[in-house]
């Protein structure tokens, strides 16, 4: 494990709730630059609700977001993004009709703002970044296939360059082996894991196989009912009585 540098996301005492349900309560917590965090709970803990929050997909009741320092909670979601936030989702958010190559030069078109080129795919539009990002994450041998004729793993290292596209310092990850066979999630976590160290990306993911959290995650946070019971080295929270009493049901 790589030394984390300083704080890059901070989330300082966030609440929601929606109708007068408390979906999440004064949670407070940091990730690195080059960290990757485990986000765990069980259904219903609050994880989304604090993923949408990071990333403006929802606006806070209180409290707040910082990347680097600077606030982002209340943002629309398109201007995080362009302050360096990416995600991957739990199901993969590819165009399944285009090519691997069209879906990540269509990211880095639009990471761009070059909105005239949006409607008519330029063949050679950001083709030496469009290669480099295939190469980085594996998938450069599929860069002609479409995306519908992939294993859904596969899907999942294009969704991941996708993501890189925008070249983001704080990258929110949903799920990122659901659906993807067990031979397949070691290997995808070693690639995110190398990502993460080599790009000093701080990386916040969420996972229900608990294999792969206590496996990859250098801390691991657990919510229930929105607030955070433990959160720590991966042993550590593992040994809990609380997390073992809540999540493992022990």
């Amino acid at each position: 494990m790589t030394a984390p540098g300083p704080s890059l996301l901070e989330v300082e005492h966030l609440r929601k709730a929606f109708g007068g349900v408390e979906a999440l309560g004064d949670v407070s917590f940091a990730v690195a630059a080059g960290e990757l965090v485990a986000l765990i709970g069980p259904n219903g803990a609050g994880k989304t609700t604090c993923f949408n929050l990071i990333n403006g997909q929802l606006a806070p009741d209180g409290g707040s977001v910082r990347l680097a320092g600077e606030r982002i909670d209340g943002l629309r979601p398109r201007h995080i993004a362009a302050k360096g936030v990416g995600r991957t989702f739990q199901t993969a958010a590819i165009f399944a009709s285009m090519t691997v190559r069209e879906n990540v030069q269509l990211a880095l078109i639009a990471h761009a703002r070059e909105q005239m080129r949006l409607t008519s795919l330029a063949t050679h539009a950001h083709a030496i970044e469009t290669d480099a990002l295939l190469e980085r994450v594996g998938a450069a041998p599929l860069a002609r296939q479409l995306c519908a004729t992939l294993a859904y793993g596969d899907l999942k290292r294009v969704e991941l360059a996708i993501a890189l596209a925008s070249g983001p310092r704080l990258l929110l990850m949903d799920e990122p082996t659901a659906g993807t066979a067990p031979g397949d999630r070691a290997e995808l976590m070693r690639l995110a894991t190398n990502l993460v160290r080599s790009g000093r990306i701080a990386a916040l993911f969420t996972e229900h196989d608990m294999d792969v959290v206590f496996g990859y995650a250098d801390r691991v946070i657990v919510l229930d009912r929105g607030r955070i019971i433990a959160q720590g080295p991966p042993a550590v929270v593992r040994a809990d009585p609380r997390v073992r009493a809540v999540y493992f049901g022990q």
